[in-house]
């Protein structure tokens, strides 16, 4: 095929033809620095998220596995690829060295919700912050952020989504391996890329007018309405924290450690993205560690909602160049209210209460929260056991909750079941038979039967690395997107 040939076919991509809007690029490129591409010897589709193309207004049935490759594996047809800049706090030093060292911002389109999105690479080449990096993506961790995103998502997380996965041919070398592992390029759909060390750089470059510059454009593509108000920054500021607030509620409740919660990984939409080292807590254990080289457990799953709320506060030093920092602390003075709020109607729901009164809300969380915390009872099993086991006979006596579970059967007796259950018996008693009924809808709801748990991601691999069988995957994402 000639080169003419080439993007003839590229523009037939309905990818590529996209309605593009050059947001981020209208600003200039003190922002960005445009790169190319990596050349691939290989193209295989591992993953399409067929359920985000109705967003972009297109049919599933009409885009085929070759526009995805063309467009987000081949990278035809589309310029100008632009690798973002910025700095960061990483594990509490800053760094000034970051950016986008192996993804670049493929487009930005308005979505039929009137919402704009980024199309973001991961693992398509070295850019001039590669930082001595090949810019490349193991295809195992290609595979471990799609499955973190979707998991998320349909456990109610505010977070980007994965658009493609494609394998992509090149061997990789990786820590003390003895042998390559496979390569991948991904393609993330989100809000927006713009960080908080977006920020972080302009204050350290001493750039107050980039900064300003950049924040009207956040609040205008954002925050939109905001725009005519009169203290639209501190407002925005404030709407922030509380989007940061209820982001942090959403992992606690969902028993999802991030793993590195540095500024740069911190979106300045309040939304989640860029799984790395994550993992699901297998039990209550506020000191557990998802990432191995977090020594000191900075980003522990306990200090999650401290660590962002941190974070915000360090914003504050580059958006003072803006605004007033009084105006800053008022808005992260409401922090705690949210989280709090959030987490309890969110941990609500997971046992089975679309609401109830504070003070019974507040007894039955902090019940919960010391028996999970105090017997070697697995987190997501607790609440899926409820969703399956859940009878309105509960109302009748407390005796009878999860009376026939395996975690009834093993720590029923237990002072601290006893004082859970007795505590949740009351609750039903209070409430008519109509809404009892209606908990086991809300516990199936936001309990999932299959958590994603560290050995189920390694046997999904395993059957990927020693026999490429990806059917386990697609199960597994079925079952995620079903509740199973």
């Amino acid at each position: 095929m000639t080169l003419a040939e080439t993007e003839n076919d590229a523009s037939n991509n309905p990818f590529v033809a996209l309605n593009y809007e050059p947001a981020l690029e209208s600003l200039g490129d003190d922002y960005y620095d445009e790169v190319a591409a990596a050349e691939f010897p290989q193209h295989i589709l591992r993953w399409r998220n067929d359920a985000l193309l109705p967003r972009l207004g297109l049919n599933p049935q009409a885009v085929t596995d070759e526009d995805f490759i063309v467009a987000f594996g081949k990278f035809e047809g589309r310029k100008p690829l632009l690798a973002l800049r910025y700095h960061g706090y990483q594990f509490g030093e800053y760094n000034p060295g970051l950016g986008d060292g192996r993804g670049f911002l493929y487009g930005q389109v308005r979505g039929t919700d009137g919402e704009l999105y980024d199309f973001g690479t991961k693992g398509s080449g070295r850019t001039p912050y590669s930082r001595g990096g090949d810019g490349m993506l193991t295809l195992k961790g290609g595979m471990r952020e799609v499955l973190a995103a979707e998991a998320l998502h349909y456990m109610g997380v505010r977070t980007s989504r994965c658009l493609s996965l494609v394998e992509t041919g090149l061997p990789l070398w990786r820590g003390d391996e003895p042998s390559p592992t496979r390569s991948s390029v991904m393609v993330r759909m989100s809000k927006s890329h713009i960080r908080f060390g977006t920020f972080e750089r302009l204050h350290y470059l001493k750039r107050p007018d980039l900064t300003k510059r950049l924040l009207d454009h956040v609040i205008e593509q954002y925050y939109s309405h905001l725009v005519a108000t009169q203290d639209k920054y501190a407002l925005f500021y404030a709407e922030l924290v509380k989007r940061v607030a209820e982001l942090a509620a959403q992992w606690m409740a969902a028993g999802f450690c991030h793993a590195v919660l540095n500024t740069d990984n911190m979106s300045i939409t309040g939304e989640s993205f860029d799984y790395g080292p994550y993992a699901f807590i297998p039990s209550y254990d506020p000191y557990f560690v998802a990432a191995y080289f977090d020594y000191y457990g900075r980003y522990c799953y306990s200090h999650q909602p401290l660590v962002c709320k941190l974070n915000l506060e360090m914003l504050q030093e580059p958006l003072k160049s803006v605004f007033a920092q009084d105006d800053m602390e008022f808005g992260l003075s409401t922090f705690d209210e949210h989280y709090h709020n959030e987490y309890r109607s969110l941990m609500l729901k997971k046992l089975g209460f679309e609401q109830l009164p504070i003070s019974d809300a507040e007894e039955l969380l902090k019940a919960t929260i010391e028996f999970l915390k105090m017997y070697p009872v697995s987190y997501h099993h607790f609440f899926a056991e409820m969703a399956s086991s859940f009878s309105t006979k509960w109302g009748d006596n407390a005796s009878d909750i999860l009376r026939d579970s395996e975690i009834g059967q093993s720590l029923g007796a237990t002072e601290l079941f006893v004082n859970w259950s007795g505590i949740y018996h009351r609750i039903l008693t209070n409430l008519t038979p109509e809404e009892v009924e209606k908990i086991g809808q809300c516990l199936t709801r936001y309990n999932p039967q299959t958590p994603l748990l560290r050995p189920v991601i390694e046997s999904i691999w395993e059957a990927i690395a020693q026999e490429n069988n990806w059917q386990p995957f697609y199960e597994l994402l079925e079952k995620i997107r079903s509740g199973q």
